[in-house]
């Protein structure tokens, strides 16, 4: 059993309330099956600014983290060992070492640190 998954609730095309609900769904689904980290790909939307998805998720799993329901998130922008919360998950969850976003600045993910 790996310490990490993907979901891609973009591929679906669902809406930003669907995904919302889908996202939280993995979440339980991943700690239930003892996942600690979730990457979730979002995509980042062709207007060059960011998409529904992207900007709506992000502050939805800044909301997660407030509620203590995820330890803690980093965007893919934010996904290298120059990030001290990439570090410390790095730490805690080695194999992590090996993803292909880890420096690859990629806006179209986000990685959630489950508890």
């Amino acid at each position: 059993m790996s310490a990490i998954r993907t979901y891609n609730v973009e591929a679906g095309l669902p809406t930003l309330d669907e995904a919302r609900r889908l996202v939280i769904e993995e979440i339980k689904r991943a700690k239930r099956e003892g996942v600690k980290v979730l990457k979730v790909i979002h995509g980042y939307g062709s207007s060059g600014k960011g998409g529904a998805l992207y900007v709506g998720l992000r502050k939805s799993f800044g909301l997660r983290k407030k509620e203590a329901v995820i330890k803690d998130f980093i965007a893919g922008e934010d996904f290298s060992i120059f990030n001290d919360t990439v570090l410390a998950l790095l730490e805690a969850v080695p194999e992590l070492r090996g993803d292909p976003d880890l420096g690859a600045t990629n806006e179209g993910v986000t990685i959630l640190w489950l508890k």
